[in-house]
């Protein structure tokens, strides 16, 4: 199974689309990001397969359509294993080969103020493990809407929204789901004030930056998700 032909997903699917996202993240250089061989960065996620392979079974087929923006599961390296200083710069569009950026409207030290809200269940810290991220809508359907608005109504069906890491592991994996006219904010993640984090294209490339939570854009849409793994152990 590719990121490129891929349009659905069973139990026995999952498994290898588990091993194509690990060695997608090999190849871009995570291992050396968090300090590991590539086979440390192996052993670190593998205890993650037998999750997504359950959910496989437990879910059914599942759609596996980046470009109509819906992905059954992700693979995510937090930021204590994959800064998102390193990460951002290794995400290309699909088709394209400039890299990806973090906005010049984020102040020195704004990034490290944008953590994972309390909704998320995410821990914090140097601890934090890998994990996987199931059932992710890129959210198209918000475009327009106020965000904080758009937050709401997700929250109100019982959908987590996506954090800064997990937006970023979504356009890495899956180049395709992000395209003019439907980029998407990440409520996940917050700092304290009215900004939203968000993915959009500028450029030529994909770029993180923010919006205020009480402005629309008609190309800015929410991603969310239905739930996440437990965190695999973090090596001492």
């Amino acid at each position: 199974m590719t990121e490129t032909t891929a349009k659905s997903a069973t139990a026995s699917d999952a498994g290898a689309e588990f091993d194509r996202q690990v060695r997608t993240l090999t190849d871009l250089g995570y291992p050396a990001m968090a300090g590991l061989a590539p086979e440390g960065f192996a052993a670190l996620v593998a205890p993650l397969r037998a999750d997504a392979v359950a959910h496989g079974a437990a879910d059914g087929p599942q759609p596996y359509d980046p470009e109509g923006g819906r992905v059954p599961f992700l693979l995510v390296a937090p930021r204590n294993l994959a800064p998102i200083e390193e990460t951002m710069p290794r995400t290309v569009l699909h088709g394209g080969n400039l890299p990806g950026f973090v906005d010049r409207s984020f102040e020195p030290g704004a990034l490290e103020r944008f953590v994972a809200t309390r909704e998320t269940g995410l821990p914090h810290g140097r601890d934090a493990g890998a994990y996987l991220l199931f059932g992710i809508e890129r959210g198209e359907e918000f475009c327009g809407a106020v965000p904080h608005e758009a937050m709401d109504a997700i929250a109100g069906r019982g959908r987590t929204l996506l954090t800064i890491e997990e937006g970023i592991a979504l356009i890495t994996l899956f180049p395709r789901i992000l395209v003019k006219n439907k980029c998407f904010s990440l409520g996940g993640s917050r700092s304290g004030d009215r900004r939203v984090p968000a993915l959009w294209i500028s450029g030529k490339a994909p770029k993180l930056g923010w919006c205020w939570q009480g402005n629309p854009h008609t190309w800015l849409g929410m991603a969310s998700a239905s739930t996440r793994s437990a965190a695999a152990a973090r090596p001492q």
